[in-house]
C-alpha cells in the first residue's frame, strides 16, 4: 500500500470514527505507567491541538518523530522532531515528575503538563499543556513504534480527542519516507525549546 493510499485510509477512518460518539469518562492519566517501556524513539502519527502555530501550514505537514528518555529518577527529556520544507524543526523539554499527579511539567518553559493516556507501549496517546501569561493550549499527539498505526489504537486517539473536545483540531500526519532526516532532526544539539503558540 503506497503512502497516500494508507493516509486516505487513515483520514477515512478518522471519519468514520469521529462519527460515533464514545461513552467514556474523561481519560486519567497512566498511573502505572513504566517510564522506561515508553522511553525512546516514536513516530508521531497524528496531532490534535488547539493551539496555532504547533503545527507547519497543512501543505507542509509530514511525520513526526519523538525521543523519551528518562534521565534520572523525576526527570524526563522529551525531544519533539517535525519535518519542514526548510528543514527540520524540533522541540526539546526537560521535565520533572509532579509530586501528586502521573505527569510531566516545567512551568518555567511553559509546560504545565506531560501525561501518557493511554499505551500499550507500541502506541501512545500524549496530552501536552502549555500555558504562559495566562494563555493556555492542549494538544494531543499520537505516537507508534511503526510509522504505520493499527485501526483500535487510531480509535482509541479519536475517541480521547472526542471527549476532551479537540477533535476540530485532528490531523493525521502524512509519511515523508525520510527517516534518516527524522533521526537527524531528533539528534540535533540546537534544537529550538518548545513554547505556547
Amino acid at each position: 500500500m503506497g503512502p497516500r493510499r494508507l493516509t486516505c485510509v487513515l483520514v477515512l477512518a478518522l471519519v468514520l470514527a469521529l462519527g460515533s460518539r464514545p461513552q467514556e469518562q474523561r481519560p486519567r492519566e497512566s498511573q502505572n505507567l513504566n517510564w522506561s517501556r515508553f522511553s525512546g524513539f516514536w513516530y508521531i502519527l497524528a496531532i490534535a491541538s488547539e493551539g496555532h502555530g504547533f503545527l507547519p501550514g497543512r501543505d507542509r505537514r509530514k511525520l513526526g518523530a519523538s525521543m523519551v528518555k528518562v534521565h534520572a529518577t523525576g526527570q524526563l527529556e522529551v525531544v519533539l522532531a517535525f519535518g519542514r520544507s526548510q528543514g527540520c524543526r524540533s522541540h526539546t523539554l526537560i521535565l520533572r515528575k509532579d509530586r501528586k499527579k502521573a505527569m510531566f511539567r516545567n512551568t518555567l518553559k511553559g509546560v504545565e503538563g506531560f501525561r501518557v493516556l493511554a499505551t500499550d507501549y507500541s502506541y501512545g496517546v500524549v496530552y501536552v499543556r502549555l500555558g504562559r501569561a495566562g494563555r493556555t493550549s492542549r494538544t494531543l499527539l499520537f505516537f507508534s513504534r511503526q510509522n504505520t498505526s493499527s485501526f483500535p489504537s487510531m480509535r482509541k486517539f479519536v475517541d480521547i480527542c472526542e471527549i476532551l473536545e479537540v477533535t476540530n483540531g485532528v490531523t493525521v500526519l502524512p509519511k515523508d519516507g525520510n527517516r534518516r532526516h527524522r533521526s537527524f532532526c531528533l539528534g540535533q544539539p540546537h534544537a529550538r525549546p518548545l513554547s505556547v503558540p
